[in-house]
């Protein structure tokens, strides 16, 4: 959106006006017109592994997440969109020092268990700061209470990164009523502070921006731009701190469809005070907890309640029933466009992880969360009967491989809800016909495109567990409306006698004993059949040598005993093979040789660049869960106990529980295993996890168990 010098003039002309009705943006002296130097450097969003993430228990469409100290990314108008990147504060003295809060020393903690509401505190050269976050229930717009001391007068500056649209590049940015506005022709966001900016610019960014032009200027502004755009337009504001005799402000990043929607968003919610929205907003999730009941004896109560406010938050406002699967963008997806030209995969639903997340929530007691699960895969199926890949929150397909244990997946969720109601079997019964005559790569069902880790098709454990499971609940779910279900158990039934024919290996390098394989080729588990594991591993490996926990699902969905022999085996061969002790108990690799994680500098995961050689993928607490539900069908319910407790060890400090937690590959010993790397945190699916085991150990069985397939083969 454009804006012209009158428009600018008109804005700096309200200097003098009440603060909350149009805070001041006078720019110093001169008002500096357009920056030059469009259209910048290309956006890169901050690391995935945060510390925060929130939103008010209401319809306002505003999420908000907390990474280094500082606001990072803002997601509007919905959980698929991000619409800023960052926005912190900048504390200099005008000729010594220049300091962002993510530079310097910081802690975030969350003080309350039951309301996503944080504080942040951090330490530079003579000052300290402290910041609270929560989102306005009754508008679009997160408002941050600044608390700033020093020992002198110094500059307090903030510091705001649009990224409207998810994309960042194609921004506009002027003032307008007293507000910092960026703008790109379909959304909007407005910086305002109680008190008005004493000076403000803009600029584009690593080119001009405020804070490239504070670093140069030796804390001071050389220049005081209005206008930017369109391009990567970073925005500054000076607030009116000094740290002696005012040591306090409120900051409101409003949004909306446009500039005058922001705008007012963000002037209303500061005329309503931070004390007040804060209560409102802690209300609406404490009413939503005691709904619910409460953690039970064997769950850490902070963890556990952090687990079901993340996953309820992470429900999209506008589109009831899309749970994303993480607001995130780990390493180079949220950085290179090689590797993601449309950034934010993470912040995608995800069938898996969709029917996580609903299992999550229908353990804690939200079962309504589950049935909009439900609804909103049955509303996004595709015309032939599959389920996609991913869709954005809208229910656009985002990448289109074919998964089938994702196709397999509202089957199990149906079961578990007794859904077999006409419309509802009738879409399932397609899926199960695309599951029945699917042939992905020239094959038959049930090889698939790709298994549950999205990066191999062939034929895979965990993939035809979940598919001979939901052919079987969906066999229930029409036997009780009166439908003829006989196609789908006889392939059931096919599928479960052929499985170890398919993925069991007799003479492979890791046991004298046959034992499940991560996944075959061409279904022959005793050839030597190579294929390359990607992630930067180097040539190919012998599918004989990949294992992975993956054919747990055989056990843990009812279609095998937990003590059957090659099981057994299995988890001997994986123990020995992918799994790492730590200080936060055992925790298991992906597969054998994964590489999607971290560098051995620590540095992020990038894939397909001559710079980087190998990356080595960490350990996951999601497998503590699995095989915790695995033990409790073993009949080892101190086991499984031990397991919650080790999921709950790799939270971080606010309790929030990440993908993948460090092992004893490089960069160890620089980092302690068993701690959060900077993998997508939160990830739904740990939390989900999470909340699962709780009531399952607490149960004696796991809540998810589908009896059905159970009776049909384990029983009799």
């Amino acid at each position: 959106m454009a804006t012209s010098r009158r428009d600018f003039l008109r804005a700096a002309a309200l200097v003098g006006a009440s603060a909350v009705a149009a805070p001041a943006v006078p720019a110093s002296a001169d008002p500096g017109g357009a920056a030059p130097g469009g259209p910048g450097a290309d956006t890169t969003f901050t690391p995935a592994d945060k510390l925060g993430f929130g939103t008010a228990r209401s319809a306002s469409p505003v999420w908000f997440t907390l990474e280094g100290g500082r606001l990072a990314e803002v997601y509007h108008p919905d959980l698929s969109t991000p619409a800023s990147r960052e926005t912190q504060i900048v504390v200099t003295d005008g000729q010594s020092f220049v300091e962002r809060v993510s530079d310097v020393e910081h802690r975030t903690e969350l003080p309350d268990e039951e309301v996503p509401a944080y504080r942040q505190t951090a330490r530079g050269t003579g000052w300290t700061l402290t910041t609270r976050y929560v989102t306005d229930p009754d508008r679009d717009t997160v408002l941050v209470d600044v608390e700033f001391r020093s020992r002198r007068p110094l500059r307090v500056y903030v510091l705001y990164d649009p990224a409207l649209g998810g994309d960042g590049t194609t921004d506009h940015a002027f003032p307008q009523a007293g507000a910092l506005v960026a703008a790109n022709g379909s959304s909007a966001g407005a910086l305002m502070a109680g008190g008005g900016f004493s000076e403000s610019t803009v600029g584009y960014a690593g080119v001009n921006d405020g804070w490239t032009e504070l670093v140069a200027g030796g804390g001071r502004l050389a220049h005081h731009y209005a206008t930017a755009g369109p391009g990567n337009v970073v925005q500054l504001g000076r607030l009116r701190l000094d740290g002696l005799t005012r040591t306090r402000e409120l900051i409101a990043l409003g949004f909306g469809a446009d500039a005058d929607h922001a705008v007012r968003a963000a002037r209303a919610s500061l005329a309503r005070g931070f004390g007040p929205t804060a209560s409102a907003y802690a209300s609406g999730w404490r009413h939503y907890l005691a709904g619910l009941p409460g953690p039970p004896a064997d769950a850490d109560r902070r963890v556990y309640l952090t687990s079901v406010v993340v996953l309820a938050a992470s429900e999209d406002k506008r589109n009831p029933g899309a749970f994303i699967a993480s607001p995130s963008m780990p390493w180079a997806f949220g950085f290179d466009r090689a590797v993601a030209p449309r950034y934010g995969s993470y912040h995608l639903v995800w069938p898996r992880d969709l029917y996580q997340i609903a299992t999550g929530l229908l353990a804690a007691g939200d079962r309504a969360a589950a049935e909009r699960a439900l609804d909103y895969l049955l509303r996004v199926q595709q015309s032939d009967g599959h389920w996609p890949q991913n869709t954005t929150v809208d229910g656009t397909p985002f990448w289109t491989s074919v998964q089938l244990d994702e196709t397999a997946a509202p089957m199990l969720l149906a079961w578990l809800l007794d859904r077999d109601d006409p419309a509802t079997v009738d879409s399932l019964a397609r899926g199960g016909d695309f599951l029945l005559s699917d042939t992905g790569d020239g094959h038959a069902s049930p090889y698939t495109e790709q298994e549950r880790w999205e990066e191999q098709s062939g034929y895979s454990p965990s993939t035809i567990a979940s598919v001979i499971a939901g052919l079987v609940c969906l066999a229930d779910l029409m036997h009780r409306a009166g439908r003829d279900p006989s196609r789908f158990l006889a392939a059931a039934d096919r599928w479960r006698a052929a499985v170890d024919g398919w993925t069991v290996t007799g003479n492979g390098p890791y046991s004298p004993r046959p034992y499940f394989l991560r996944l075959t080729k061409d279904g022959n588990p005793n050839a030597g059949t190579a294929y390359h594991l990607g992630n930067n591993n180097p040539g190919t490996t012998d599918q004989r040598a990949v294992v992975d926990a993956g054919f747990l699902e055989l056990v843990r969905l009812g279609v095998r005993q937990a003590q059957d022999p090659v099981v057994l085996n299995s988890l001997a061969v994986v123990d020995a093979r992918i799994s790492t002790l730590t200080p936060s108990g055992r925790h298991w690799h992906r597969y054998s040789g994964d590489g999607y994680g971290e560098q051995a500098d620590g540095r992020p995961w990038n894939v397909n660049r001559p710079d980087v050689v190998r990356t080595y993928g960490r350990l996951w607490p999601i497998f503590a869960g699995e095989r915790g539900e695995y033990e409790l069908l073993a009949g080892n319910r101190d086991a499984a106990r031990g397991r919650l407790r080790d999921i709950a060890a790799c939270a971080g400090e606010t309790g929030l529980l990440p993908e993948q937690v460090w092992d004893t590959n490089p960069p160890y010993p620089a980092v302690r295993p068993g701690t959060p790397t900077a993998s997508a945190t939160p990830l739904a699916w740990t939390h989900a996890q999470y909340l699962r085991l709780a009531w399952s150990v607490a149960r004696g069985r796991p809540v998810e168990y589908p009896d059905v397939v159970a009776t049909r083969y384990l029983t009799g």
